[in-house]
């Protein structure tokens, strides 16, 4: 942390602004456990490390506004605790003196459907999207996408989304639990019940906000719960159509950075367009007494990540786009 406020210091060249970010809380009123992979999920604690995120976010005082990355609340928690769940780590949340812009989770939608969720996030959009867009300052734009708008999980089991992904998913993946990768291969591993795709009117939308961006001549920030780049997260976390999604940004010039969660122990690359893929590290794997969140300076030439004790910091410089 240091060296990166150093090196700020010593070029004389302050931040154009920064903000907070955090992932993955899942927080739940329940013993540890573990994953499917047999790493530990710390419960109770992960609610301690969001408390000392916002704390340390406060302290500062020069955040412009905290991202929240998706999942804020587990899928083993007890539904008849789920409202009360979301609703205590939303609070907690809120002791941030500024805006907090939240994101949907597979997790999330587990504990209640999008139409209760989305409020209680102040998502307001119409027929309960959770994507949209936000400009901090004129220099840069922000996009939140949605990465389970066709999913077979948060929507009502007859919308059409729902069935969508249903039949998405009884094609591309054969195994009768829809959540096991058993037999796929690579990238086919993706295609799994706890993940999800961007919809064709959200792409139009993207489409249309990074046509703007790049009138505008700003730079533009990506975020979504599910990785979108192969290199920076296993094939397991990766949203269904990041192939898509990717060639639609490598249209444009304007997006410099990704940034993702689901996949917990993080990740990061770069791609063939130079555009940085950062995956944040989770705070419910941090056992008692650690923490990973963290808050990223942002300037005309680079965005860099300053973590917090699990989450590693990330130094993420712009160049020129390149055509292989």
């Amino acid at each position: 942390m240091a060296s990166a406020n150093g090196l700020a210091t010593a070029q004389g060249r302050p931040p154009l602004f920064s903000f907070g970010l955090i992932s993955d809380v899942q927080y739940a009123d329940i013993p540890d456990g573990r994953s499917f992979l047999g790493v530990p999920r710390y419960y109770r604690h992960s609610i301690l490390v969001l408390q000392s995120a916002v704390k340390e976010w406060n302290t500062h005082q020069k955040h412009k506004f905290v991202v929240n990355f998706g999942d804020i609340v587990d899928g083993f928690c007890p539904k008849d605790q789920s409202l009360n769940a979301i609703k205590k780590v939303v609070d907690e949340f809120e002791m941030f003196e500024g805006p907090i812009y939240h994101m949907i989770g597979n997790h999330c939608l587990y504990n209640l459907p999008r139409s209760e969720l989305l409020p209680l996030l102040n998502i307001r959009t119409i027929d309960d999207r959770a994507y949209y867009d936000f400009s901090p300052v004129p220099e840069y734009r922000f996009v939140i996408l949605d990465g389970y708008d066709i999913s077979a999980i948060g929507w009502p089991n007859d919308h059409p989304k729902t069935l969508e992904a249903l039949n998405f998913l009884s094609e591309k993946n054969p195994n009768e639990d829809k959540n096991s990768p058993n037999g796929l291969v690579g990238l086919e591993r993706r295609f799994l019940m706890f993940n999800g795709a961007v919809g064709k009117e959200q792409m139009t939308w993207l489409d249309g906000v990074l046509s703007e961006a790049t009138k505008l001549k700003q730079k533009v920030v990506v975020c979504c719960h599910l990785p979108l780049h192969p290199g920076s997260a296993s094939p397991v976390a990766l949203l269904w159509n990041f192939d898509e999604v990717i060639d639609l940004i490598h249209r444009y010039n304007c997006v410099k950075v990704c940034l993702a969660g689901h996949n917990h122990k993080g990740g990061y690359s770069i791609d063939s367009h130079g555009v940085h893929h950062r995956v944040l590290e989770a705070a419910l794997e941090c056992p008692p007494g650690t923490d990973a969140f963290g808050y990223v300076d942002v300037y005309d030439d680079r965005i860099s990540l300053i973590g917090t004790d699990k989450m590693k910091s990330t130094d993420m410089h712009f160049n020129p786009k390149v055509i292989l």
